[in-house]
């Protein structure tokens, strides 16, 4: 059997620029880790989240540094002996009691080194010296010649996390280090090299594919490999001479994977175990929990142009998803539990989808089973993006073995439905003027995203569908970010124009739409210091990575609220705007189901304190986005939206069941008089369909429209229609009443409404840093009452509920102008 001895401890880190001041000779390093973790942990160099501190620390990654260890071993001749490097970050070289064993330059692959012959008994040294990924990228440059990137850094140029070179939600922050486990891997006669499992369904039964490789070591021998699954079993006998063998095992029945919203995630382990045949000694085992669905996606001609869409269990879905970008800038922070934690956020968010962006990193397999068991799908990028990359060598061998590794390692997970070849490089080349600079003839990727990364997957992970980019239009005739085919980025929205152009477009499938808002109140004090704080502070600022991107954050207001003149009201009036934002968007496109099967919203994590467009801040906290997406992701939802010369209420649903009930509208005054209404004794919405029913034209039908609004309810779904913006709509200020109850594990907040309020909000990490709210962006009419129940291990009081602080709404943004 393998033995494995985690070199994990130990470790000492040492600055290669000898004039450096103010650094010890060795300073202890963590592995897992990296060098920025190893001078924070002890004090020499100050946090980078923090502040402007960023800046002071961008010669780390302009710097070379010596990871060093001593490790007891004992050499074997009978057993090969090799270091095992999970992740190395980026360009290593490694050397063993004194002799060099390999050169690494690429963050995302595993490396494996025979040492058996450089082993001594006792004290052996291992060092990893890392060069400056700046000064790799230069010599790079010269290679190559230059490649078109939006962003600065080479991050094209070498296979390491593209967003460390800074992004415009993320700082720059390079890093280096042993990103994951190191260990020493001792083993005899044969072990399992590769691995590659899919599971999917053959008619009612689960049919699981094993294809192994074998590594061999000393006299060939025959070996037996068991493979176990739900009570099945198959033993094959793998010849002396044979070095690969490829089987299936048929599981009678299973119960089917899907996703959270739709049904159950039951996972059956697999096991495989490797023996010598002739002794019965056990040689190696591998083990994967699977789960049991058929996937396909559907990108076929249509009458509206060509389809795409998701087809799990022969059921086509609507997507609703969001884009995931690395948790933290330094990944090896980022535990199992975080992992779990982000993932619950997603879930509970109506969030079935993460598509994993390709300028981040392939996560760990934490990430990916914790999907698996969450019942949270995942589209894959691979790891290009926005940017042009060379075709030819050494980057091209690179690409391929790290497509080789990640693509074993991930394909057994049942969450894992899409492998997507690029983000945003088919649409640069296209739109952003990289053709002028690029000459002719030279590479800019289209080889890898077009040839080298389908043939790859369809040899590898035949049964998992694969997708040249996002944006992309199914072929190279069409441009890549058309509305009626493949899946589209819609960005001229947040950057040029407002969010009611949402409604000029109906993709087939959206992939990326966004707005930005800051980070929740307590994130921001915990990470800058300001004084005062305000939008242009130099801290504040600094957390802004988006050009222009304040400016945009107002003249994103305009038309709907207010210009803010306190940081208060701007802090609120840019969180409030982003949730409506995008709700506004993801329930116009859902509204158009039958032609659009998807929104997969920008963004939904954050790697660090920032104004950004995620909905979950860096700190775990939940913006007013998080809010919207609950709600316009709601598989049953209830919507207003224009059609014709008219209004519709649309009703969609993606549960099992088919959604009966009376709907019920009124047209009212602010004040709550009824003005018209209706009643529709039963709307029939059936399971996957979207479902309209005209407004009545005296529902419709406006008196003074800065003092009406539509209102309708079907069950407990509700929906509302504004006829003007807020800015023009005569909302009053606050009149409320609060009360405070303790319940176990925190209070509940009754807030009762004497007269309308929009868009409610307790704002609860401004009451403690660690409260979580139930509910947000609720809107009273006059009379009604809410409870939020707020977590806290803090004391709540009702006079530390101040309105227009803690509880806010859009009244008191409007009132009073």
């Amino acid at each position: 059997m393998i033995e494995k001895t985690e070199l994990n401890s130990g470790w000492t880190l040492t600055c290669n620029d000898t004039g450096t001041p103010g650094l010890p000779d060795t300073i202890p390093a963590a592995v897992p880790g990296c060098v920025h973790l190893d001078l924070l942990a002890v004090r020499l160099i100050p946090d980078p989240y923090i502040d402007i501190n960023e800046i002071t620390n961008d010669w780390i990654g302009r710097t070379d540094w010596t990871y060093r260890c001593c490790f007891e071993a004992a050499p074997d001749d009978g057993m090969v002996q090799e270091l095992v490097f999970n992740g190395l970050d980026t360009i290593a070289t490694i050397v063993l009691n004194g002799q060099e064993i390999g050169r690494t330059f690429n963050m995302h692959r595993t490396y494996r080194f025979d040492v058996s012959g450089l082993l001594k008994t006792g004290a052996n040294e291992l060092t990893v010296t890392f060069r400056s990924a700046y000064a790799y990228g230069a010599e790079m440059e010269k290679h190559y010649g230059y490649r078109p990137n939006n962003y600065p850094g080479p991050g094209n140029l070498m296979r390491k996390m593209a967003c460390n070179f800074g992004w415009d939600w993320g700082p720059t922050l390079v890093t280096a280090g042993l990103w994951k486990h190191v260990a020493l891997e001792s083993w005899d006669r044969a072990r399992l090299a590769e691995t590659r499992v899919s599971a999917g369904l053959a008619g009612g039964d689960g049919l699981v594919k094993v294809h192994a490789k074998l590594a061999r070591h000393g006299d060939d021998a025959p070996c037996r490999l068991v493979a176990a699954i739900g009570g099945v079993t198959t033993t094959l006998v793998i010849a002396a001479d044979q070095d690969e063998v490829a089987f299936e095992l048929r599981l009678p029945s299973p119960q089917l994977w899907w996703p959270h919203h739709l049904g159950a995630q039951p996972l059956y382990p697999l096991t495989l175990e490797l023996a010598d045949d002739a002794s019965g000694d056990l040689l190696d085992t591998y083990e994967r929990n699977l789960g049991f669905r058929s996937l396909r996606l559907d990108t076929s001609p249509d009458a509206q142009g060509s389809a795409f869409t998701f087809i799990i269990n022969d059921v086509p879905l609507f997507i609703c998803g969001a884009n995931w970008i690395p948790d933290d800038c330094f990944p090896s922070r980022v535990t199992a539990e975080r992992y779990a934690a982000r993932i619950e956020e997603a879930k509970a968010a109506n969030i079935h989808m993460l598509r994993v962006w390709g300028g981040g990193i392939f996560e760990r397999d934490e990430f990916y089973e914790a999907c698996d068991r969450m019942g949270m799908l995942v589209w894959q990028d691979f790891l290009f993006a926005c940017a042009a990359y060379p075709e030819e060598e050494p980057l091209r061998s690179e690409i391929e073995a790290e497509v080789r590794d990640n693509v074993v390692r991930l394909m057994p997970h049942a969450s894992l439905v899409l492998w997507n070849g690029n983000n945003e490089n088919i649409w640069g080349f296209d739109e952003w003027g990289w053709r002028p600079i690029i000459k002719a003839g030279e590479s800019w990727g289209l080889g890898y995203y077009l040839d080298l990364l389908p043939k790859l997957c369809a040899e590898l992970d035949p049964d998992r569908p694969y997708y040249p980019g996002s944006p992309y239009s199914g072929s190279m005739e069409i441009a890549p970010n058309a509305d009626a085919h493949g899946c589209k980025h819609i960005w001229d929205v947040w950057n040029d124009v407002g969010y009611e152009v949402y409604r000029n477009y109906i993709p087939r499938f959206c992939s990326e739409f966004g707005w930005q808002a800051p980070a929740n109140w307590a994130t921001i004090e915990e990470s800058v210091h300001d004084e005062p704080l305000t939008p242009q502070s130099n801290g504040v600022f600094h957390h802004q990575k988006a050009t222009q991107g304040n400016d945009k954050l107002i003249r994103g207001l305009a038309g709907h609220l207010p210009e803010p003149k306190t940081m208060d009201d701007w802090h609120f009036a840019t969180q409030l705007n982003q949730a409506r934002a995008i709700r506004f968007g993801i329930e116009h496109m859902r509204s158009h189901r039958a032609i659009c099967k998807g929104a997969v919203v920008w963004q939904f994590n954050d790697c660090w304190p920032v104004t950004s467009w995620a909905a979950l801040d860096s700190a775990g906290r939940r913006k007013p986005l998080w809010y919207a997406l609950k709600a316009a992701y709601d598989p049953r939802l209830l919507t207003i939206q224009p059609r014709s010369d008219g209004l519709a209420a649309v009703a969609v649903n993606e549960r099992t069941l088919f959604w009966r009930a009376k709907i019920r509208g009124r047209r009212m005054k602010l004040d709550g008089t009824v003005l018209a209404e209706f009643e529709f004794w039963r709307l029939l919405c059936d399971r996957f369909e979207a479902k309209e029913f005209p407004l009545p034209r005296d529902i419709v039908s406006i008196g003074l429209p800065r003092d009406e609004f539509v209102v309708v309810e079907m069950l407990d779904r509700r929906a509302f229609h504004y006829f003007v913006e807020d800015i023009d709509l005569a909302l009053q200020a606050p009149r409320i009443s609060i009360d405070v109850t303790a319940i176990d594990g925190g209070y509940a907040v009754k807030v009762m409404a004497q007269n309308f309020l929009k868009d409610l909000c307790l704002m609860a990490d401004r009451l403690a840093p660690d409260a979580v709210v139930d509910s947000m962006l609720v809107t009273l009419l006059p009379g009604e009452s809410h409870v939020f129940v707020v977590r806290t291990a803090e004391i709540i009081l009702a006079n530390g509920i101040v309105v227009g602080t803690v509880l806010r709404s859009a009244n008191d943004l409007v009132a009073g102008r």
